[in-house]
């Protein structure tokens, strides 16, 4: 996006509205897009406004009917739309760069259609769509900026994700993110430092490392260890108490990763590796490049050199030709495991995947039993986990917005190191999203850790000043942001974000 493309400004009472679908990738995309258009000269339309000057789609390609969700909201807003002359409405993302010209042919009342590659242009287009009143569809075939380089509007004030590649180079055949993100590109690692020493500098205490394969980072700039090296250089960032990761592969994960994770004292204990079957006939078919007994042994790795790590990861059932016996061994698998938690989804077919072609589909009615069978057995073993945590006195980050019961209850919620979710008895002194309490557990349920006593110590950071300074300069958040992103608990049937771009 060039300099005389950011300086196209709009009246500012303008409003805008970002809906967002997918995976950590589409969320840290959206964050982007909201930027740009506050950048823009757009406000945020606020709490509880039925329509806004400008709609924004962020679409996920990954489900079977994602086009009948896009449709279907979109047939919603025509009316809208034909009731207010000026309303925009644009759609980005995997889907529009997979549909590109048939959304304007479904959907003629469409301003802007916009991919992966290109998400800076978006008030440029729209500015044009007004000006020239007809849709503008403009799909780049390659990234044009990292999104990480482009303005933000961040959801957080005290935990941001960190962009450090794009793309993927593997070919999962249930995965469509290489035909929509492109081949893996890496960021430098002094561009990917100087945006957290930034983001620190604003009160950030927590970020994410985010990537399709985020342990694959370096493959692109020729450093096989640079990934390792990364989390080793976050550890020397004053003032950066958290660092997480997300999505790494079990292909790519290496012994020195593990030694970096262990030795560097702000990165969290805490693991998210997708094993999406435990048999290696169905894993061969997926074209996963590792089997059980490699993924068994990494988390065996782990284990030995982070005794208190929390491991989580996916998993699909039903994959075609999956068998009683294939299915039999990824029960096995999380037996051996013993996952913190597992994001269990039933295979639905991916338009534009191998295998959404392949022979052997397996019948609903038997997914859905298998799937009943794999929750059943992580719910008990997620419980026996989480008891192991009664008694120890850990360090939480008081979250915002975690625990829907909160008020009713009179607690408050946050994350251990682990990421578990704690709920804990509201202190006497006053403390912000952000700060840091120091609780006891007393109690474990299978998804979240309760903490009934008194909070025995209360430290307030700058994360939880940079949380009070936002929020007195800022209206609350509106409601209507469909975060597709998995969340801690019971994984709910079939949800948006099953097996999403981040999800590798």
């Amino acid at each position: 996006m060039t300099s005389s493309d950011r300086s196209q400004t709009v009246d500012v009472t303008r409003t805008y509205a970002v809906r967002t679908y997918g995976c950590q990738m589409n969320v840290h995309d959206s964050e982007r897009l909201s930027g740009l258009l506050e950048d823009a000269g757009y406000v945020r339309a606020p709490e509880g406004a039925d329509e806004a000057d400008v709609v924004v789609f962020n679409t996920c390609a990954v489900r079977e009917n994602a086009d009948n969700k896009l449709y279907g909201n979109l047939g919603r807003l025509a009316p809208a739309k034909a009731r207010r002359p000026g309303m925009q409405i644009a759609v980005g993302g995997c889907l529009a760069q997979k549909d590109r010209d048939t959304i304007v042919k479904k959907a003629p009342w469409v301003d802007v259609v916009f991919g992966t590659h290109n998400i800076g242009k978006l008030p440029v287009l729209l500015e044009r769509a007004r000006v020239q009143e007809e849709a503008q569809v403009e799909i780049a075939e390659s990234l044009e900026a990292f999104p990480s380089t482009l303005p933000t509007r961040r959801e957080s004030a005290y935990a941001a994700w960190v962009s450090i590649s794009v793309g993927c180079n593997n070919t999962c055949t249930f995965c469509i993110v290489p035909a929509l993100r492109g081949k893996e590109k890496d960021r430098r690692p002094g561009d990917i430092l100087a945006e957290i020493e930034a983001l620190v500098a604003e009160g950030v205490c927590e970020i994410t490392l985010l990537g399709q394969n985020v342990n694959a980072y370096g493959s692109d700039i020729g450093d096989r260890e640079a990934f390792g090296k990364l989390l080793r250089a976050c550890g020397k960032i004053e003032g950066l108490e958290r660092v997480r990761f997300t999505s790494p592969h079990p292909r790519d994960f290496t012994d020195d990763v593990i030694a970096a994770m262990a030795e560097t004292p702000n990165v969290m204990p805490q693991l998210h590796m997708p094993l999406q079957s435990g048999s290696d006939t169905v894993l061969k078919a997926m074209r996963r490049s590792y089997r059980q007994e490699r993924f068994l042994g990494i988390i065996h790795k782990v284990r030995a050199a982070i005794p208190h790590a929390a491991i989580s990861t996916d998993i699909i059932v039903g994959f075609p030709g999956e068998t009683e016996e294939d299915f039999e061994q990824t029960l096995h698998t999380v037996r051996e495991a013993r996952f913190a938690q597992a994001f269990t989804f039933q295979y639905s077919k991916r338009p534009g995947t191998p295998a959404a072609e392949m022979e052997g589909q397996v019948p609903k009615e038997v997914v859905q039993a298998r799937y009943e069978r794999l929750v059943a057995l992580q719910e008990e073993i997620s419980w026996e986990e989480n008891k192991k945590q009664v008694g120890r006195t850990l360090e939480v980050m008081v979250a915002e917005g975690e625990g829907r019961k909160d008020d009713a209850t009179r607690r408050l919620s946050g994350r251990a190191p682990d990421n578990r979710l704690v709920h804990f008895t509201r202190p006497d002194e006053d403390v912000r999203p952000g700060d840091v309490v120091t609780v006891e557990i007393t109690y474990a349920a299978p998804h979240h850790l309760l903490a009934e006593g008194p909070v025995t110590a209360v430290r307030r950071t700058r994360a939880g000043d940079a949380w009070e300074r936002r929020t007195t300069a800022r209206a609350p958040k509106p409601a209507g942001v469909m975060l597709g992103l998995p969340g801690i608990g019971a994984p709910a049937p079939l949800p948006p974000a099953a097996d999403g771009c981040a999800v590798v």
